[in-house]
């Protein structure tokens, strides 16, 4: 296990059932390992902010973390590169903190601190959601906050049926 911070590994951030079951090699280049280290460091500041709000230790379980551009051309279905593929995102949740939306909820006031570049509460197909961030910020301000839904993209942080 190659440790990029006191609680996230390498292979966490590597690791794509996806790719393994379809013969896909997303293993991390050398040039790319800077920035994700930045990014892990992102995850240590947000696994210890929701700690801290909750009294208790949150481990944060990362489901996406770096994609090669095969994987995520296989994933996002079309070819624009996205931050998973520059080492800059990742996708988690936390349940001994709460659901996703509640997750994103509570890191809303804290993205400027925390370093958060993007923040999506994602919930594209029912019975499926988690959180993604990003260290780098969109191009457009009105998409630093936003929740995917099976409609499309809405402004900030919305829950089920609102």
């Amino acid at each position: 296990m190659t440790k990029l911070t006191p609680h996230f590994t390498l292979e966490e951030f590597t690791r794509s059932d996806y790719a393994a079951a379809h013969g896909i090699d997303n293993s991390l280049p050398p040039n790319y390992l800077e920035t994700l280290q930045s990014t892990a460091h992102l995850a240590e500041r947000i696994r210890t902010a929701l700690s801290t709000i909750s009294g208790k230790d949150v481990p944060i379980l990362i489901s996406s973390g770096w994609r090669c551009p095969a994987l995520d051309m296989a994933l996002r279905g079309r070819s624009k590169t996205g931050d998973h593929a520059k080492a800059m995102a990742f996708d988690f949740t936390a349940p001994a903190f709460g659901t996703p939306y509640q997750i994103a909820k509570a890191l809303v006031p804290t993205i400027g601190a925390l370093g958060i570049g993007q923040l999506i509460y994602e919930r594209p197909v029912a019975g499926r959601e988690w959180v993604h961030v990003s260290i780098r910020s969109p191009d457009k301000i009105m998409n630093k906050v936003i929740t995917i839904t099976p409609e499309g993209p809405e402004l900030g942080i919305q829950a089920s049926g609102s």
